[in-house]
């Protein structure tokens, strides 16, 4: 199952509704509902009008109201590598039940939860049912992010520490507690052990703020040190209580200082001070930009796709072909193209895709190209959505002859060219994807290896679909799950941007399970792009102190 990446409150405002009351205006509510496969919609059963059941959330009900603006919002879980269908319907409630089945119909939408939180105002006539307007009915939908991205990043370092060793000095390192509302100490934070020192300063680190205090600045904190010792009986030194507010104020030129108090030492000895000090050195709290941050920003995320069109997939007229459309007029490419392309087109206003082929020998020279035009148009190779690149796919597959090498840098590369001209702006308002759908045999894996570490060092990630039955080694190879991938003169890479996944074993998946696993790393690979460079969004979201 994929991970989830964030809740989302949706508010919904509508206008110019149906007004389904004698004598007064309608009292409207809406309601949300997810698609569950099947034709079923999860929250709820029946058609357009009519719902059985609750919904998966509901807005409050506003009395004699054509103009409602909600004030409970709708909260679903969003997830990048799904496409998730939503269904909103407004209804007139002029009872007191909670089944809407006996409720007037005011008009719905469907949509995309991606189309929701790519568009700044996503605005939709409602309809009573496909190709019928309620009127002129509105609905506008917002998304925001529920979320406190605020991280602390904190500097430490102890001085005169008792010594816990027998034959040396102690090993100090530190713990970070929370308290709970229970009253009970939460571990939020462990340091590193410095070996055999007194006065340790340990590297700076960093805590989501929600998970260090609750976003409560006023949270009593426990700080523990202790000697640690392998045999895991760690020997307490000492303990300090302060709050979020109190360390707040450490900087270079006026460090926070507590005493390091031992209790059981306290209490014995009516001479004893203190286990040392432990001094705040600084305190920074910074905000972490989230996926959704960039995407409702403005990032735009422009999808590329390459198929092989090598001599290893076999004659296409062949059933045994790998590029072989079946009666029912699919292939493995044209699977891959449809679940992860899906996904991605919701992210990309304009909804054109650069397509490409490689490895095959095209008219009318009849040369081999390792990249032309799916739809051999070189100047523009633009397909009008993930249609078009299907279209252009199979317009494509009799006019050529599938030959080699299968050389993937070139494509690579091509990509790479557009996302370092878009750098050049020094925002965050383009994101790369390219999908290379290939049979697995690579010719040219030392050109790739080097056009990968070239390309992590951009504003892109490359997604690698394996189909057929060959050995992808050197796929998972590139994919660097097990380690840094290098080139050829060692360079590592400057981030993992390359996913790869054999087709294989989801040939029996319903076809969505494809596009999760393949997509479920890009989140993470774009914010882990724009933090490294210190990009905010287009469009930062305001942040609401707790």
């Amino acid at each position: 199952m994929a991970a989830c990446v964030s809740r989302l409150e949706l508010s919904v405002r509508c206008r110019c509704l149906l007004d389904r009351d004698l004598g007064s205006r309608s009292d409207p509510l809406c309601v949300l509902l997810q698609d569950a496969g099947g034709g079923r919609w999860a929250g709820g059963r029946g058609g357009a009008g009519g719902l059985q059941g609750g919904g998966l959330d509901r807005t409050e009900r506003i009395k004699n109201c054509q103009d409602p603006e909600f004030s409970k919002k709708l909260v679903v879980d969003y997830y990048f590598e799904k496409v998730q269908r939503l269904k909103f319907g407004v209804y007139d409630v002029d009872n007191k039940t909670f089944d809407l089945s006996d409720d007037d119909y005011l008009g719905g939408i469907e949509c995309t939860l991606g189309q929701v939180v790519s568009s700044s105002v996503f605005t939709r006539p409602l309809e009573l049912k496909e190709g019928k307007p309620a009127g002129k009915g509105t609905i506008t939908i917002s998304a925001e992010e529920i979320k406190d991205t605020r991280v602390v990043y904190l500097e430490i370092e102890a001085q005169n520490l008792d010594k816990k060793d027998f034959l040396g000095k102690s090993d100090p390192f530190l713990e970070f507690y929370k308290q709970s509302d229970a009253g009970t100490w939460q571990l939020v934070y462990r340091s590193e052990v410095i070996k055999n020192n007194l006065n340790p300063c340990w590297r700076k680190f960093s805590v989501p703020l929600q998970t260090f205090c609750g976003g409560d600045f006023n949270k009593p904190i426990k700080v523990q040190c202790a000697d640690h010792d392998s045999d895991g009986s760690h020997d307490l030194i000492g303990v300090a209580h302060t709050t979020l507010a109190q360390v707040q104020t450490a900087g270079p030129d006026s460090p926070v200082e507590f005493e390091c108090i031992h209790p059981e030492k306290k209490q014995k000895k009516k001479s004893y001070k203190n286990s040392g000090i432990i001094r705040i050195k600084s305190c920074k709290i910074e905000t972490e930009y989230s996926f959704l941050d960039y995407v409702m920003g403005g990032c735009q995320i422009n999808f590329t796709v390459g198929v092989d069109f090598t001599a290893s997939n076999g004659d296409p007229k062949s059933p045994d072909s790998l590029h072989y459309i079946s009666p029912d007029g699919i292939n493995e490419y044209l699977v891959a193209i449809w679940s992860v392309g899906s996904v991605v087109q919701d992210y990309d206003t304009d909804k054109l895709f650069p397509a490409f082929g490689f490895g095959a020998q095209v008219p009318p020279s009849w040369q081999v190209s390792d990249e032309f035009a799916l739809n051999f148009n070189p100047s523009n190779p633009y397909c009008q959505g993930i249609q078009g690149i299907v279209d252009a796919y199979r317009q494509v597959l009799p006019q050529i002859r599938l030959y080699g090498p299968t050389n993937f840098s070139p494509i690579i590369n091509h990509v790479a060219r557009f996302a370092a001209h878009s750098m050049q702006q020094g925002t965050a308002a383009h994101y790369f994807v390219l999908l290379i759908i290939t049979d697995g045999e690579i010719t040219d894996l030392d050109q790739t290896r080097q056009a990968i570490v070239n390309a992590s060092k951009l504003p892109m990630s490359i997604i690698i679909v394996g189909v057929g039955e060959a050995d992808f080694k050197a796929m998972e190879f590139l994919d660097g799950d097990n380690g840094v991938l290098k080139s050829v003169t060692g360079e590592p890479a400057a981030r993992d941007i390359v996913q790869f996944v054999p087709f294989r074993q989801f040939r029996n998946a319903p076809r969505e399970a494809l596009s999760q696993v393949v997509l479920a790393e890009v989140p993470k690979q774009l914010v882990s792009f724009y933090k490294w460079h210190g990009w905010p969004p287009l469009k930062p979201p305001e942040i609401k102190t707790m």
